[in-house]
């Protein structure tokens, strides 16, 4: 007989949760501690259920810590705390602190992500548990093109949450080390206008507003508009980067069981890109004496590029009588690439002239992506279950065009600009469209006071048709897999929960073998055993983590010489990779002032199968080591009353890739903030790398080095009226 919950019954389960919680604060909203707790009660029923529950007098995003990541990440009303999965979450008070300006970043201080190691390239890259994550970057719930091309606005978020591990049965067909959801600024129930200014370090320009206002006395109906327009040069003489952004939003009043939001965004951006500099004469000598660091070994007239991106979509939520709420969010996008770019090949015998190529690309494509799913609570066997059921359909066009040229090779001690680029009909274009379905069902389960249990399951399929423009031959490719996901945790105590998971996912691989066979999907699969802390009322939360991450199907180069005589991009299927690593993340509001956030990694992450000879080497840009906090400490009263003075240290240990035969040397940098909060106003100072240490951000190739940020100072005023 199933439960079917009546007024009565939830009276009487609000009245038991209260008796069998040791903390009294549900049943006394007087008590502002907010503390979480679980009890036994003895005079409670045998089967009866006792959850977790969270309460803080302060709202889940504000702090450098956050109760929740968002319902678009999880699907589901979980606290972090509940959660059986790691899962950061930044949060715009922290985001705002720090001045970031871009995704790369946003994420780089996080436990288990290296960010930023491709050079400016004018769109995010990153790695998550040491597998590349830059294709699996979403909305609002919702995945972005196939290839990210244009650099995401972090200005435009509420929060960013970093769901580590495969992601499958959320989201479907993503990279198995994670997945990174932007949650966008939502109209507020409050009117509010608010204006800011920045200048720094490199002629560096900004100029951001954020307007909102009711269209109801309830609130539920607003309206909200945020931009932003900024202009920079960069360390690398000759490189620049302009941004314009544009993303209104409004909310309608369709009920009080209903929420319907409508998102909208505009982003553009130009900028000279870069690739950083020669591997000879930077971290290795060169014969000639070192280079100079801001030297820019490309060609000034060749370029900019120009990138835009355009969503329209809406986030809708029903909630109806019998206890099923039903969510849905689309979103429809555009982009547009086109730019000019001079890639770095070796230096000549004599280590004096850097050959070059240049290259014209032009990319263009559209995305429609609708998620709905429905679910309910309700109580069956003696357990509490949370029912998941969903579809997720998406559907995504990307063209393709490239024209390799030929320009002159540059004299690295006296560059010599304006060479002549001859540029041949394009060598490649491609048109690319991936349409996908998945259907996904989940359970979360209350077995008693203190084991929950998480099982979930999902079949994707998944169509790729590749149409070659240049010889007019469409290749098609059809997979489906059905990945899973399941995690047990156990209530210690009020303020440790435990947890083991096991999670799979896969990616389908365009392509095929010398024999004309398609390539089957990648597959990830991953256990990880954790804890989750949680003390003070939710004003301290951690979380630690040790896992075992495997990605098989990677493809590899054909180790039969006869295949590669006839065909030299011949691959084969052989490739697998390994991460194992542990990670530990906590956030702090101490209450004397002090807000702290700090995160660890310890990373093991090799090619554990290879047909090139790579077998056992450490995978690209992924340090064994790193570490990060900020702290912030605001002043109460007195002279210093309304000032705050930040710290935050970042280390990453050394990092190489697998096709390379030199290391790059491990960093520490420091940064400092200086703001004071008047009425009205707030006028803040950020300084990047404090202490200007030069070093290397990663590695790229034999060939190049992306060079690390230097000293950056901004100042930024912000205003209410």
């Amino acid at each position: 007989m199933i439960f079917l919950p009546t007024p009565r019954r939830i009276a009487f389960a609000a009245r038991l949760l209260c008796l069998t919680i040791s903390s009294t604060l549900l049943c006394n909203p007087a008590l502002a501690d907010g503390s979480a707790a679980v009890a036994a009660n003895a005079d409670a029923a045998p089967d009866a259920i006792v959850s977790v529950h969270v309460a803080s007098s302060r709202d889940d995003s504000a702090g450098f810590g956050a109760l929740r990541a968002s319902a678009s990440t999880t699907k589901s009303d979980l606290s972090l705390f509940e959660t059986a999965q790691s899962i950061s979450v930044l949060t715009r008070d922290l985001l705002d602190s720090r001045q970031v300006t871009t995704l790369n970043e946003a994420i780089q201080s996080s436990a288990g992500v290296s960010s930023g190691t491709w050079g400016k390239r004018g769109w995010d890259d990153f790695s998550i548990r040491g597998q590349r994550a830059s294709e699996s970057i979403y909305v609002d719930g919702l995945k972005l093109n196939q290839s990210n091309y244009v650099a995401q606005e972090v200005f435009g978020v509420e929060s960013i949450d970093i769901l580590k591990g495969p992601a499958s049965i959320n989201f479907g067909l993503v990279q198995p080390g994670g997945m990174v959801n932007m949650v966008s600024k939502r109209p507020r129930a409050e009117g509010f206008n608010q204006a800011g200014f920045a200048v720094g370090s490199y002629n560096y320009k900004q100029a951001t507003f954020d307007l909102g206002r009711p269209l109801s006395d309830s609130g539920k109906a607003a309206w909200r508009i945020n931009g932003l327009w900024s202009d920079t040069d960069d360390q690398t003489d000759q490189v620049w980067f302009k941004s314009q952004y544009l993303a209104p939003s409004l909310s309608l009043d369709l009920g009080a069981s209903t929420d319907f939001t409508i998102l909208s965004s505009y982003t553009r951006r130009e900028y000279l890109r870069t690739q950083g500099a020669p591997l000879k004469g930077t971290l290795l000598p060169n014969r000639n004496g070192p280079l100079k660091r801001d030297q820019f070994y490309g060609e000034p007239g060749f370029g900019p590029y120009d990138s835009s991106q355009k969503q329209v979509g809406y986030s809708l939520a029903h909630r109806f009588e019998n206890g099923w709420t039903v969510a849905q969010n689309f979103r429809w996008q555009s982009m547009s690439m086109d730019g000019r770019f001079v890639p770095l090949s070796g230096l000549s015998v004599n280590e004096l002239l850097l050959s070059r190529a240049a290259q014209l690309q032009d990319v263009d494509g559209n995305n429609r992506a609708l998620d709905t799913n429905a679910s309910r609570t309700f109580a069956f066997g003696g357990m509490q279950h949370k029912v998941l059921a969903g579809l997720d359909l998406n559907h995504d066009r990307v063209r393709y065009a490239n024209q390799a040229c030929r320009i002159g090779a540059l004299n690295v001690l006296n560059p010599v600009y304006n060479m002549a680029v001859t540029c041949p009909p394009a060598n490649r274009l491609t048109n690319t469209t991936v349409s996908s379905s998945g259907l996904y069902l989940r359970d979360q389960i209350t077995l008693n006071q203190q084991w929950r249990l998480n099982l979930a399951v999902r079949h994707d399929r998944a169509r790729n048709r590749e149409l070659n423009g240049l010889t007019n031959v469409t290749q098609r490719q059809d997979t489906a897999s059905t990945t899973g996901n399941a995690a047990l945790s156990y209530v210690l105590t009020p303020n440790i929960i435990p947890y083991v998971s096991y999670a799979t996912s896969f990616l389908p691989v365009s392509g095929s073998n010398f024999f004309s066979v398609q390539f089957k999907p990648e597959e990830g699969r991953q256990t990880e055993v954790g804890s989750k802390f949680q003390f003070a009322g939710g004003r301290i939360n951690g979380a630690m983590a040790i896992y075992d991450l495997t990605r098989t199907n990677v493809t590899t180069a054909d180790p039969d010489p006869a295949h590669i005589a006839i065909l030299s991009s011949a691959q084969v299927q052989t490739g697998e990779q390994r991460t194992r690593g542990f990670e530990a993340e906590v956030s702090a509001d101490l209450r004397n002032g002090w807000h702290v956030q700090g995160a660890m990694t310890v990373l093991d992450a090799r090619v554990t199968e290879d047909n090139g000879g790579m077998a056992g080497r450490r995978l690209l840009n992924t340090p064994r080591q790193s570490a990060s906090v900020w702290a912030n400490y605001r002043f109460r009263g007195g002279v210093l009353g309304g000032w705050t003075a930040g710290l935050g240290m970042r280390h990453d240990a050394s990092k190489t890739g697998p096709a390379v035969d030199y290391t790059v040397s491990g960093y520490t940098v420091a940064d400092v903030s200086l703001a004071y909060q008047g009425r009205g106003y707030r006028v803040s100072l950020n300084v990047k790398n404090l202490f200007d240490k030069e070093y290397y951000a990663g590695v790229l190739n034999a060939n190049v080095l992306p060079l690390g940020d230097p000293r950056v100072a901004v100042v930024k005023a912000v205003f209410d009226f």
